[in-house]
């Protein structure tokens, strides 16, 4: 597969400062951009969860910690966090500066840089390098230095893409608590989304 020209630039702060879930709506469809000495990686975003402070799921439904601080604001940076001592997940950081609310990124459909992810996954199935939080990751070469990062910056960012098509909205993945709350959005066409 050959890669496609990255040419769009970053959204804007604006585009993040709105409620959660119209921003976890309006991701699918957009492309995320990695820039690193390695190389520059990219893909359409598939998949998105929606994680709201009065939400038992989200890392800030307990107030501030350390950990969560990104969360709070202000929107368009990064929220990098490590789990279950193995793993990176990458959120957006939405709504308004002193709300504790993000959007994860679930899943990409690589677009650029795609040798550069398998070298990075060890996988050769282009439908596996982003199909996951943890795989994406990894494929984009995003870990705790990432976190806080400005997201309207030129290293890591999100940009405009292709019309986005029919869009799912079904329950969240891999939690308990709030695992009944219609959060989670994909491209029901897309063969690269986690799960269906």
């Amino acid at each position: 597969m050959k890669d496609k020209e990255i040419t769009g630039a970053p959204l804007s702060r604006e585009f993040y400062a709105r409620d959660t879930v119209t921003v976890a709506r309006a991701l699918p469809g957009c492309v995320l951009v990695r820039r690193t000495p390695e190389g520059t990686t990219a893909g359409i975003i598939v998949e998105t969860e929606a994680y709201l402070q009065g939400d038992p799921a989200c890392h800030a439904s307990r107030g501030m910690t350390p950990r969560n601080s990104p969360m709070f604001g202000p929107p368009g940076y990064a929220y990098v966090y490590f789990t279950y001592g193995l793993h990176f997940c990458f959120n957006v950081v939405s709504a308004g500066e002193g709300i504790g609310e993000a959007v994860l990124i679930r899943a990409l459909e690589p677009v650029a840089g795609i040798e550069l992810m398998r070298r990075r996954r060890g996988r050769e199935d282009i439908r596996q390098l982003c199909s996951g939080p943890a795989k994406l990751t990894r494929a984009m070469a995003i870990g705790r230095e990432e976190n806080r990062s400005d997201l309207t910056g030129d290293k890591i960012f999100i940009c405009g893409g292709s019309e986005q098509g029919e869009l799912v909205t079904t329950t969240r993945i891999g939690i308990r608590d709030g695992a009944d709350l219609p959060l989670r959005f994909y491209l029901h066409r897309s063969r690269f989304v986690s799960r269906k």
